[in-house]
């Protein structure tokens, strides 16, 4: 049996609480450090995939998940004005009983603190980490205090990560969002709805469950928008931005009547960011601190779930660290390494300023994505099974 370490985790994330209530219930004595006073989760609602359902699953967390989100059995986008279908993606294309699960951020946030607490995890509030030091496994907060030594020490701060070397490539385009309640009528209830126009406008409705159970149910909507234009956004008045929503998207009107203020929405800039190597000295990243992308694929959340689970795995099968280390960067890099690709490669296809790649989406990849086997290709990629990363983790999918 691998000796029990004394583990530090900056920030308290849904993957590093994810990592502390797995590390925690093996014994290891774990302090979760949050600059917060009152930790809480920031985001919008999300998609777990089945691979972020599968690691849920084996923290006893999959059946209230699923109890909390709304099941989601499509993607489907039309373009605008010609009303063409250019996304049409069908969980059941790879296999019939495959769906992820929408879920409000907050509710998974509770789900994952819950297990950590449980397990005996320990939490530091109103401590911001602002440095580390990997070789003696030291972390150094604000105030310029010490926190350690630890043997090990796990960098769970975000795309915004100080500890991480390799600056984050701000993406030209985020988004607005809220979480507003789910209209009676005119959109699909285990589906994610899209409009676009070119790739520069796009509006998008998603189910995404309820806060506490029985609850009433909720839709997340999107609005794609330049970093640089949101400051003009605030200071012209709410009615501009919603006659240009309404003219994208007219059967949103019930949604949006709920928006009263700029303040109803919440502006979210996406970065870009691939931290290699994964793991230096006794610390090593995790999620986003690691491996920051856009959400157009939907992993962010489920990849931090696959990392908690794989450093966990990592340390209880390997007596000395800097061989479990090692063997979590291995378990993790093929499938980090295609999906920062895929990323890359997917965003400006549907976010950007780009003439001809919407007309090469719309008129050439629409199609070609209906034709076997890209069907399978697209439900494969979409769930996250691509470079089948639970096989790699010993596990296999939860249903």
């Amino acid at each position: 049996m691998a000796a029990l370490l004394n583990i530090g985790i900056a920030g308290a994330g849904i993957g590093g609480l994810a990592a502390a209530a797995f590390l925690a219930r093996e014994g290891h004595r774990v302090t979760v450090f949050d600059q917060f006073e009152t930790v809480g989760p920031i985001g919008s609602g999300l998609i777990l995939q089945e691979t972020g359902l599968t690691i849920l699953d084996e923290l006893g967390l999959r059946a209230e998940a699923e109890t909390l989100g709304a099941p989601i059995r499509r993607l489907y986008g039309l373009s605008r004005p010609s009303g063409r279908t250019v996304l049409d993606v069908r969980y059941g294309a790879l296999r019939k009983a495959l769906m992820g699960v929408s879920i409000q951020r907050p509710a998974l946030f509770n789900l994952v603190h819950g297990a950590a607490m449980t397990a005996g995890a320990r939490i530091e509030t109103s401590t911001r980490i602002t440095a580390a030091n990997p070789k003696d496994a030291v972390l150094v907060d604000a105030s310029g205090a010490t926190h350690g030594p630890f043997d090990l020490i796990v960098d769970a701060l975000g795309v915004r990560s100080v500890l991480s070397t390799t600056p984050s490539r701000e993406l030209p385009y985020g988004a607005l969002w809220a979480t507003l309640p789910w209209p009676a009528t005119g959109f699909h209830a285990d589906a994610l709805e899209q409009r676009y126009e070119a790739a520069s406008r796009m509006a998008g409705v998603m189910p995404s469950g309820r806060a506490t159970p029985g609850a009433p149910d909720t839709a997340t909507y999107f609005w794609s928008i330049r970093g640089d234009q949101h400051d003009a956004w605030r200071a012209a008045p709410l009615t501009h931005w919603r006659d240009a929503a309404l003219s994208l998207w007219p059967e949103t009107e019930s949604l949006l009547a709920t928006l009263r203020s700029h303040d109803d929405l919440t502006f979210a800039r996406y970065r870009h960011r691939t931290h290699w190597p994964a793991v230096a000295g006794r610390m090593v990243h995790v999620g986003d601190s690691w491996h920051a992308a856009s959400p157009q694929l939907g992993q962010g959340a489920n990849m931090a779930l696959l990392d908690a689970f794989a450093l966990g795995r990592a340390l209880g099968r390997k007596q000395d660290v800097r061989d479990a280390l090692a063997d979590y960067a291995k378990m993790r890099a093929l499938h980090v390494r295609l999906f920062q690709l895929m990323s890359f490669l997917f965003t400006p296809v549907y976010q950007s300023d780009s003439r001809i790649l919407p007309l090469v989406r719309d008129g050439f990849a629409a199609p070609v994505s209906r034709i076997w086997p890209a069907p399978q290709i697209l439900a494969a990629m979409v769930s996250g099974g691509l470079g089948a990363p639970l096989w790699r983790l010993g596990l296999k999918p939860g249903r």
